[in-house]
This record gives structure tokens, C-alpha cells and sequence, in this order.
């Protein structure tokens, strides 16, 4: 146990509430990851107040959403209508309303604040220095990782995403790191002190994604039992890369029909999102255009109970983003015994044991992507071994295990604070120094 706990955080999620259904609009893993370690560390005896904007005038101001667990709904701009990208014109209006709910209390009253992206970075740099307490930032994806793999079609993240990210790496007290690789990355892309990153693997919970009757999964969710079913579970937008498991298993379902086999039916679970709101029925259009749109189902976002029903009723569940900082679905999946095909990239190669519990893929080739995918669903006695491989690897990223690490973390910053006042001028030092070594 550390030997310094916080009474009291105050958690920044500018953009998106951890109330919301992940799948929908912008919110995704980031949600889960704040509302599953605030109910743990809540269940450790510290209060958690997360502060998020309002996006409905049916927002109550402040919901207890679990015991010790605080929601506070922000006004800042209007309810409706903003995309993530306009959301720092209403940084200042955030901030407002972030700082008055602490002069509602006594001084004192938040022991640290913990901001998650960028956004909610530069609201906790400003609360955490009039307050004097420690900020710890989660960054969960960064603008620099993202540009330097764009899929087809996405645009990159503005340089004003890259000046705020190195802002708050330069301030904050800790940064949480999902991997070790973002870790490298913060420190190679953003040259953060290395001291003061921590590596918390994210998590499942366990005790809902639990393996499970594979056909009465499919009869709950209407499909027929003696199909194979590979599903895709996310955001639908580039980033993502729905688009590449579609084209991947296009060739497969015309396969199977030609030569009378099992069917193959391809799942596809989530809304669209970033830039494929432009486009919302691209993927369906997609599926159309390659003859295969009887072979495609289209479910919404689903509560996690549901969800988990989805990836029991799968064989494969495939995960194929140019970009993950760490891969929350891939760890459900396989929380439910399911194999995953992911791509090669940031924190899938942590989430998914190659060869054992799924099979990562090196870039986004489609006819290596249709290869392995065929290779998997063609073994069946391998597929079940990796299923079983499967849970006993997730059951190593569970949420409490990220509470603990999160603990961890705020002890350390609050030590820091407490004994050293003047730690954050080096560092800053250390980072310039750092930096213009870098330009030379």
C-alpha cells in the first residue's frame, strides 16, 4: 500500500463523460478506464469527483454515480453541437466552472487532480497550480503517435493538439503511461522526464467479460449458430480501420458461399465517430460495393452486458487500428475466452500474446490481413486453444491491478510535492535542455 493516499481527487474528462456509452460520438476506452478506476478507488476509501462537460440541459449539475463517486456536469458552451475539436474555446469557461466548485469548499478540499487527454490537461494544469497540489495526466493518445500512422482518408491532428499535449507533459508531476512503448514515446516525441512516468496497463472487468455458451450468445443476438462469426468492436471511423477487417473478409464470405461451407458473417458493433461522421454509412456502402452486404450485420453501441454476449458469439474478434495506446477491446475479448486478430501497433502488442491468445499483424496490408484471418478460422482446435490462452492472459490487466498502480502514482506525486517545492523548476530545465538538444 503507498504510504500516501489522497482523500479526495479531483478527475478532469473534458470531452466525454464516463456516463456515456462508449462507442457513440467520442467516447470510447477513455471512458471506461475513468469510470472503472474511479469505482476502485473509490472501493479504497478515496473520494472521486470527475468533472465533465455538459452536453444535455438534462444534465443534473452533479450525480452520485457510484458511492465515492462524484459526477460533476460543467456548462461550458452549448449542450449540443460541438465537436472535440472545438472544445478549447470552451477551455476557459471549463476551468471556471472546475475552480468554483472548489472555492465552494475549504481550502484543501482536492489532495490532487488527474487529468485525462490533452484537453483535460491544460483545465488540471491550471486548477492543480491555484489549488498547489500535484497534477498526474493520462494522455491516452498523443497527436504525434497518431500523425506518424494515418490511415487513408483521416487528417491529421492540428499543430494547437501538439503545443497543448507538450504543455502539459512539461507540468504535470506524473504522467501515466498505458504501455511501456508510450512511455517511450512520451519521452522520445515529448522528451518527458523519464522519472516521472509510471506504466499502469489498463484493465477488464473481469467480472463481466467472462467466457460463456458461444450459441446462446448468437441466439440472443439473432444470429444463426452454424455460422462463423468474426466481429469488429469500436469507434467507426479511419482510425479505427473497420474498413481493412471488412476488405480482409470479403474474399473469405464469397469463399464459403461459392464452395457451399460454413458462412462466414462479419459483426460490426459501434457508431461512427471523428472524422467518419462525414461519412456515416461508408462502411455499409463498403460492404455493398464488394457483394458481401448479406454477410454483414450492423449492431449499435452496446452496454457492457451486451457487449460481452457479442464477443462470446465471436470465433475472431478482430482489431485492426493504425493506432492504440493500448486496446480495451482486445482484453475484453479475451476476457471472454475469444481470440483476437490485431494490428501490430502500441500497446495491441501488450494486450494480445502473438501466437497464443491472437495473432498481431504488421501493417494493414489486406491480403495479409485475409491470410491470417483465414489461418485462424481454418484450425478451429487452434482457435480454442488460443480461447482458453485467452482469459488467463487477461486476467493479468484487471482494474483493480490499474487502481493499485494509480495509487502508486498519486503517492509518489504528492511525496514529491510535499518534500521538494522546487523539483518542477529542474524539470523544466532538464526538458528545455532537453528539447533544444533535440533542434540542434
Amino acid at each position: 500500500m503507498p504510504s500516501v493516499l489522497p482523500r479526495r481527487i479531483a478527475v478532469i474528462s473534458v470531452h466525454t463523460s464516463p456516463l456515456a456509452q462508449p462507442g457513440i460520438g467520442d467516447a470510447g476506452g477513455m471512458n471506461v478506464y475513468v469510470w472503472q478506476t474511479a469505482v476502485r478507488l473509490a472501493r479504497r476509501g478515496v473520494e472521486v469527483e470527475i468533472f465533465t462537460r455538459a452536453t444535455s440541459s438534462s444534465d443534473e449539475p452533479v450525480v452520485r454515480a457510484a458511492p465515492g463517486v462524484l459526477v460533476r456536469h460543467v456548462q461550458a458552451g452549448p449542450f449540443e453541437g460541438l465537436d472535440k475539436t472545438d472544445l478549447p474555446a470552451q477551455l476557459c469557461g471549463f476551468s471556471a466552472g472546475v475552480l468554483g466548485a472548489e472555492a465552494a469548499h475549504a481550502s484543501g478540499y482536492y489532495d490532487i487532480v488527474h487529468s485525462h487527454y490533452w484537453l483535460s490537461g491544460q483545465v488540471g494544469w491550471l486548477a492543480a497550480n491555484r489549488w498547489g497540489v500535484p497534477l498526474v495526466h493520462t494522455a491516452h493518445t498523443l497527436a504525434a503517435v497518431k500523425n506518424a500512422s494515418l490511415a487513408t482518408g483521416d487528417t491529421e491532428e492540428p499543430r494547437l493538439r501538439i503545443v497543448g499535449e507538450q504543455q502539459v507533459v512539461d507540468v504535470a508531476d506524473r504522467l501515466v503511461a498505458n504501455t511501456g512503448t508510450e512511455a517511450a514515446e512520451l519521452v522520445s516525441m515529448y522528451h518527458a522526464d523519464p522519472s516521472i512516468i509510471d506504466v499502469v496497463a489498463p484493465g477488464a472487468d473481469l467480472d463481466c467479460f467472462t467466457p460463456g455458451d458461444a450459441a446462446a450468445a448468437r441466439a440472443d443476438l439473432g444470429l444463426d449458430a452454424d455460422e462463423t462469426v468474426v466481429a469488429f468492436v469500436g469507434r467507426i471511423q479511419p482510425l479505427k480501420a473497420p474498413d481493412v477487417l471488412l476488405r480482409a473478409a470479403a474474399p473469405l464470405i464469397d469463399a464459403a458461399r461459392a464452395e457451399g461451407r460454413r458462412p462466414l458473417r462479419l459483426l460490426v458493433v459501434g457508431g461512427p465517430s471523428g472524422t467518419g461522421r462525414e461519412h456515416p454509412t461508408a462502411l455499409a456502402d463498403l460492404a455493398v460495393e464488394l457483394g458481401v452486404a448479406d454477410r454483414v450485420t450492423f449492431l449499435p453501441p452496446q452496454p457492457a452486458e451486451r457487449l460481452a454476449q457479442v464477443y462470446r458469439a465471436a470465433d475472431v474478434v478482430g482489431v485492426p487500428s493504425y493506432s492504440e495506446s493500448f486496446g480495451l477491446v482486445a482484453v475484453e475479448a479475451q476476457a471472454c475466452g475469444t481470440p483476437v486478430l490485431a494490428a501490430d501497433v502500441g500497446g495491441l502488442g501488450v494486450a494480445v500474446a502473438d501466437g497464443l491468445t491472437g495473432v498481431l499483424v504488421d501493417g494493414h496490408r489486406i491480403s495479409d490481413w485475409g491470410n491470417a484471418l483465414e489461418k485462424m478460422l481454418a484450425d478451429p482446435q487452434r482457435l480454442d486453444a488460443m480461447g482458453a490462452a485467452a482469459r488467463r492472459h487477461a486476467e493479468r490487466f484487471s482494474w483493480d491491478r490499474a487502481a493499485d498502480g494509480l495509487l502508486a502514482s498519486y503517492s509518489a506525486a504528492i511525496e514529491a510535492k510535499r518534500s521538494d517545492r522546487h523539483a518542477r523548476t529542474g524539470r523544466l530545465r532538464w526538458r528545455r535542455r532537453s528539447r533544444q538538444e533535440a533542434w540542434l
